[in-house]
């Protein structure tokens, strides 16, 4: 999967009805929430419902005027809806387990065949090992804002920064963890990362 970098000119080109824009959009984020939902969700008409619903949320927010005031953090945003969606989809069926809950084994996905799995984990496992060869500072700050998905504010409290030097240094922090990827593992960055 190739990841993209978002700009103005492309989510003024979704907003505007331009068609290979909306099937850029719609292929792209298909496949990264498929890969989020899959683990998520049991069955595909209930990742069908939450990717439909999170896709007319987001567009709905950002083709207002005003509506994304960074378009550049689009995938952070589309994740972002999605997770609201997932929460009020879990709270509609009854379902109350965490996201993220520790130790809960992954639902079998379908269609994922034993080599996309392992090479799923193969590639965890090498981010992983990036991140630990980081610098403090650069690794905490990815894991709470891109892993954990901690509130921004809350994050801001805690390394005693505003929001604007946050985004200094998590731009700064981004470009050393794909730095050492690339050297790593080539152009590819893996699936499912927005960093």
């Amino acid at each position: 999967m190739q990841f993209t970098s978002f700009n103005a000119g492309y989510v003024e080109s979704l907003c505007a009805g331009d068609p290979q824009a909306q099937e850029h959009f719609v292929g792209y984020f298909t496949e990264l929430l498929h890969l989020k939902l899959r683990t998520r969700l049991q069955s595909a008409q209930a990742i069908e419902d939450v990717r439909q619903e999170t896709f007319a949320r987001v567009l709905s927010v950002v083709c207002k005027d005003g509506g994304l005031r960074e378009p550049e953090r689009l995938g952070a945003f589309v994740n972002t809806v999605c997770n609201h969606v997932l929460f009020e989809h879990y709270r509609s069926t009854g379902h109350i387990e965490s996201l993220d809950a520790e130790g809960r084994p992954e639902l079998h996905t379908k269609g994922a065949d034993a080599l996309e799995i392992a090479a799923a984990g193969q590639i965890k496992d090498k981010v992983r090992k990036i991140l630990l060869d980081l610098v403090p500072r650069d690794r905490a700050l990815l894991q709470a804002v891109f892993i954990d998905e901690r509130d921004r504010d809350q994050v801001c409290l805690e390394f005693g920064v505003d929001r604007d030097y946050l985004r200094v240094l998590l731009h700064r922090a981004k470009q050393e963890f794909k730095t050492e990827y690339i050297k790593r593992m080539g152009n590819q960055m893996p699936q499912g990362t927005n960093i």
